[in-house]
């Protein structure tokens, strides 16, 4: 399929790239320690970009997946951290509260969101539970007009920076799939405690949060009914736009590999003129451009969230041939590539999270093979391959 892009998202995306090639890039290597790109952030508030995912009512553009996801993808060619704290403003946590939450939040948070004065934070790993929701433990106690909060969530970002917490929670002690909601808790709520922290790879810094009878207003309940079925659907916009800092990522070390065997000389000819070297252009300019199909076209499935198995699928491929391209492009780089001083090395380590976040690629290849063995048609493809 072709995907022809208006030209406002031409002009929107053609800002952001400047913005991260001119500005991103250079800043890319500090932020490794863990700092937040505050500088960054604020350029692209300015942009527009952290209102994508809020209505238009509360000052934002209300804009789609796949513009969403063509802008993360800009950011990522130069600066994993910067995009991943992105991600926190215009994925699901935003749109988990601009879909679901009471009028009284929507008006308190998103406009601070469009503005980068409110950083969101999502909260679904626990110690023992990942992927797996149904059995989450935390727990919240519906008493009257309050709320009280109990368990221990692992592996969140920006929790020093963040206003505000979308928690995924049992309810009511209900047990199993259907017990399963959501609630917001904000910055300064009593009995909510950061009590390990960790540094990633990626450059990132992640924590561990506990909530000890942590008291909320009613209105925080933001998913009670229905809660993990909708939450999941929201969810799938993460699989959408997980893949495309994934994308990102491997657009940008293929950038880079051109640059170097063009500048690059061995044995007295251009490295770029060697067929080794050619045929690794050739395969991962291949592979980044089969992921690009898949992924945009699973953006487009969204009404409001993408289809599950349409994201599934991009997810898997992005995030895989995110890992094979960006190790590629090490190797054409020889050792300069397992420096530092090399962007390579760094968008390298971006890769590696893109499996493991918003559902691991095992999980979401368990539920595409459970989709294929129940609906596959008996009469094979139609047309464009969906069933």
């Amino acid at each position: 399929m072709m995907f022809r892009l208006s030209e406002e998202q031409r002009a929107f995306v053609g800002n952001v790239r400047k913005l991260a090639q001119s500005e991103f890039r250079a800043r890319a290597p500090k932020y490794m320690d863990g700092s937040f790109p505050w500088e960054n952030i604020r350029q692209l508030a300015d942009l527009g970009i952290l209102g994508m995912a809020v209505p238009a009512e509360y000052g934002g553009s209300g804009m789609g997946v796949l513009d969403t996801a063509l802008v993360l993808e800009e950011i990522a060619k130069v600066c994993y951290v910067t995009a991943m704290a992105v991600l926190g403003e215009v994925g699901t946590q935003t749109r988990v509260i601009a879909t679901y939450a009471p009028e009284s939040i929507k008006q308190r948070l998103l406009p601070g969101v469009c503005t980068g004065e409110c950083i969101l934070a999502i909260c679904m790993t626990e110690p023992h539970a990942g992927t797996d929701v149904a059995n989450y433990r935390t727990n919240v106690t519906i008493a009257g007009d309050r709320l009280r909060l109990n368990g221990v969530k692992t592996l969140i970002s920006r929790v020093d920076e963040a206003q505000a917490f979308v928690v995924f929670s049992r309810i009511d002690g209900r047990p199993g799939r259907e017990g399963i909601g959501c609630v917001l808790v904000e910055k300064g709520a009593p009995g909510f405690t950061c009590t390990s922290r960790f540094h990633t790879m990626g450059g990132e810094n992640l924590a561990e949060i506990r909530f000890e009878d942590c008291e909320l207003p009613l209105e925080n309940l933001i998913l009670r009914e229905d809660g993990f079925r909708r939450l999941l659907s929201a969810s799938n916009t993460q699989r959408c736009l997980n893949p495309s800092i994934s994308l990102g990522l491997a657009e940008g070390a293929f950038e880079e590999s051109i640059k170097y065997l063009r500048e690059r000389s061995a044995f007295g000819r251009r490295i770029g003129d060697f067929q080794g070297m050619r045929w690794k252009l050739a395969d991962m300019y291949r592979d980044i451009e089969a992921a690009r199909s898949l992924l945009y076209r699973a953006c487009l499935t969204a009404d409001p969230f993408p289809d599950p198995h349409e994201a599934a699928v991009a997810k898997i491929y992005c995030n895989e041939m995110a890992l094979r391209v960006t190790s590629e492009a090490i190797q054409v780089h020889g050792g300069y590539g397992f420096t530092d001083e090399f962007p390579v090395s760094r968008l390298y380590r971006g890769a590696r999270y893109g499996t493991l976040g918003g559902g691991t690629t095992e999980t979401l290849k368990d539920l595409l093979g459970k989709k294929l063995m129940m609906d596959f048609p008996a009469d094979g493809f139609l047309g464009l391959g969906t069933f």
